[in-house]
């Protein structure tokens, strides 16, 4: 069942953050990740909270490949420059079955 990433950000440090944007694409794909949604400002619907700027989301073949990406996002020091870049929601979501 597939995966997705669905993340909801601001940017703080713009330097900080194209240098994320350089390393993640390659790092998506190694786990077979593929971008659905990439980086649009999202109209929104209904907030109680900070509205989000940007959007993303990443499609995974499934869950597993999904955590794999995440701990290597982490592993990798990826993780570390991201939030010191960003403010930020992501949710790891289930696919429903075809």
């Amino acid at each position: 069942m597939k995966a997705y990433l669905q993340v909801d950000f601001n940017i703080t440090e713009l330097e900080l953050f194209m240098q994320y944007v350089e390393k993640v694409p390659a790092l998506i794909e190694k786990h077979e990740g593929r971008y659905l949604v990439k980086g649009v400002e999202p109209i929104v619907v209904q907030s109680d909270g900070e509205t989000a700027l940007r959007s993303v989301v990443i499609e995974f073949p499934s869950m597993e490949r999904a955590q794999s990406f995440i701990q290597e996002r982490e592993d990798s020091g990826l993780l570390q420059i991201w939030k010191q870049s960003t403010r930020a929601r992501i949710s790891l979501l289930e696919g429903c079955t075809e």
